[in-house]
C-alpha cells in the first residue's frame, strides 16, 4: 500500500497557510542564576538554530522561532506545530551586558551576562 507524500510546493502553501493563522506557542522556560549570567534553558523541538533568534534589550529577553514546516496531513491529535514558538521574559537587574544562545537536541540555552544592560541585541544560537 502506497502512502501518497505531498509535494515541495504542497508543503510550502501550507506551511504559509498555518502561518498566516497561528498564534505563537508560548515556550516554557527554566531561569536560574549563574555566577557570570541569568541562564534561561527552553525547549524548541523540530527547530534548527538558523530557525531562531534572540533579542536582549534592558530588562527583557525575547527569543522566537519561525515555522518550519506544516505538511497537509490529516491529524488525529494536533496540539503542536513545528515551529512557530515565542517567549518573552524579564531580565532582572545587573545583568544585560552581553548575550550568548546554543541549540542542541532540540534544547536552546541562553546567558545574560551580568553588567549593565546595553543597546538591543540579536543574535542567533551556535547549533550542535
Amino acid at each position: 500500500m502506497a502512502i501518497d507524500q505531498p509535494s515541495h510546493q504542497e508543503v510550502v502553501e501550507a506551511t504559509e497557510a498555518t502561518e498566516a493563522v497561528m498564534r505563537p506557542q508560548t515556550v516554557p522556560v527554566n531561569v536560574h542564576k549563574a555566577p557570570e549570567a541569568l541562564v534561561v534553558v527552553a525547549p524548541l523541538p523540530a527547530v534548527a538554530a538558523e530557525d531562531v533568534t534572540v533579542e536582549l534589550r534592558p530588562g527583557k529577553l525575547r527569543f522566537w522561532a519561525a515555522l518550519r514546516s506544516s505538511g497537509p496531513r490529516e491529524y488525529l491529535v494536533h496540539e503542536w506545530e513545528y515551529g512557530g514558538y515565542e517567549r518573552e521574559i524579564d531580565v532582572p537587574d545587573g545583568y544585560g551586558s552581553g548575550i550568548e544562545a546554543s541549540l542542541a537536541k532540540g534544547q536552546l540555552a541562553i546567558r545574560v551576562l551580568r553588567g549593565e544592560p546595553s543597546d538591543l541585541r540579536t543574535i542567533k544560537p551556535t547549533g550542535n
